[in-house]
């Protein structure tokens, strides 16, 4: 068995509560409140700015010109890929970059993306590249099982979203994440291997506080 899938059963649990959190559900069948998603996407968007930081200092740490070479485009993916469904939301949710500017990260918003860029700053690649997995991964979970829920991918509003994070471009930026932990974790001793998969239980529990943070407008 692959380290990523026994990462994947460490947190099945946590992420199968995903799948069911009102905020996640509301986008499958398209009954969210706007409100509550246009709070989001201020969130994520913050949240965003410091993820591709992490992957910034992925290029750093790397030893081989490839690996800096793939974490370089994934930053070039969260900025002009992922970042892009935000925008064009972000447009027709009337939200500005004033909006965005004068808005300060929500306190679970900050203590994750904290997180990550301590484990980056103070921790081997490895520790770097599982910080990252979490999110990217789980979110294509979420996206591939909302795609089950009938009709939910041509809602004109939620739809979009949906499908960007089934989109093939983005199923191959995950795997790339996948793989180099499946690389960078051969060899390892059974203590850094539960250091990793410390990380990866904890930043899955920052996830849910994060659809948390999004359904409760922060309160």
């Amino acid at each position: 068995m692959k380290f990523s899938q026994k990462l994947y059963k460490s947190v099945e649990k946590i992420w199968n509560s995903y799948y069911t959190h009102p905020f996640v559900k509301g986008i499958g069948e398209g009954n969210l409140d706007v409100e509550k998603f246009k709070f989001y996407m201020i969130q994520d968007y913050l949240y965003l700015l410091d993820y591709a930081k992490v992957y910034a200092l992925g290029i750093v740490k790397a030893d081989d010109e490839e690996t800096m070479q793939g974490f370089s485009s994934m930053v070039n993916d969260i900025l002009n890929g992922e970042m892009s469904i935000h925008r064009s939301y972000m447009k027709r949710l009337g939200i500005t970059n004033e909006d965005i500017e004068k808005t300060k990260p929500n306190l679970s918003n900050i203590s994750y993306t904290h997180y990550m860029l301590a484990v980056a700053h103070n921790g081997s690649l490895a520790e770097l590249t599982v910080s990252l997995l979490a999110c990217m991964w789980s979110y294509q979970e979420i996206g591939t099982n909302l795609n089950k829920v009938p009709n939910s991918i041509e809602h004109e509003f939620y739809g979009e979203w949906i499908k960007g994070y089934i989109s093939d471009e983005y199923k191959k930026s995950t795997k790339w994440v996948i793989d180099l932990i499946d690389r960078l974790s051969q060899d390892m001793s059974k203590m850094e291997l539960e250091k990793l998969k410390e990380i990866f239980i904890n930043t899955s529990k920052y996830e849910y506080m994060f659809w948390d943070m999004a359904f409760n407008k922060g309160m």
